[in-house]
């Protein structure tokens, strides 16, 4: 390495961690893009699922409130077959009793009517929250088509990005020694994508440690890559810092 211009491939590797910064943030957008349409769709499919449980509380109320009606309509029936018997009685105690059976059954009836009521009174407040939800629905799937089409263009505009920025990471690659840019990307892959990083107030902007005066003295001497002994990652420092190191 000792023909290498160090301190032009330093340049060139701030360069390309520029550019592998970019690709690195835009290709986990992209990995993330699957999962908030999957998350999208998710959601609406639980408003819908609630929106179907809400008319199935509806038709079970119809459905009792029919049932009521029924047994109201028998015991309406009932009321009025014992109503013409009372003609027929011929004694003051059949005719008390057949009374009591009458009231038994009108109380009955009234129970079944208090009932229907009380049915009806829930179906119509059920029935409001069902078209609130209805309505709510229409405006949320007009929401998620919207965010879908946001998404999607910008799944477009990453993709083409990406294209322009590997475009770009080919160029400064061939600038950069192949021992060189193999050390860089192997720190690359182990380090979150971060592999050279600057030494500012004496410190390691990879993990922000303190970098001793003599590995600062190694750095500005440009005769090998120099390592931070704590995140491994490849040090360097800017010239307007430099003055500033000590």
């Amino acid at each position: 390495m000792s023909n290498v211009d160090l301190k032009k491939q330093i340049n060139e590797l701030v360069k390309l961690q520029a550019v592998d910064t970019q690709i690195y943030r835009l290709q986990q957008e992209k990995k993330n893009t699957p999962a908030r349409l999957k998350e999208l769709e998710e959601t609406f499919v639980k408003k819908k699922e609630n929106l179907a449980s809400l008319e199935k509380n509806s038709q079970d109320l119809l459905r009792k409130r029919k049932e009521k009606e029924l047994e109201c309509a028998s015991k309406e029936d009932e009321g009025r077959k014992m109503q013409s018997q009372l003609y027929q009685l011929k004694t003051n105690k059949e005719y008390s009793a057949k009374l009591k059976e009458i009231d038994a059954v009108e109380a009955d009836k009234s129970v079944l009517e208090d009932a229907i009521l009380v049915l009806m009174e829930e179906a119509d407040k059920l029935n409001n929250e069902i078209k609130k939800e209805k309505e709510f629905l229409v405006e949320e799937e007009k929401r998620d088509k919207a965010e879908k089409q946001k998404i999607e263009l910008r799944s477009k505009e990453i993709e083409e990005k990406l294209s322009q920025l590997n475009a770009q990471r080919t160029q400064i690659v061939g600038q950069v020694e192949p021992e060189i840019l193999g050390k860089y990307e192997r720190v690359l892959t182990n380090r979150d994508y971060l592999a050279i990083v600057k030494v500012e107030n004496n410190a390691c902007q990879g993990c922000f440690m303190n970098v001793p005066p003599q590995v600062i003295n190694l750095i500005k001497m440009y005769s090998h890559l120099v390592i931070c002994e704590v995140c491994q990652r490849i040090l360097y420092i800017e010239e307007e810092d430099i003055g500033d190191l000590h």
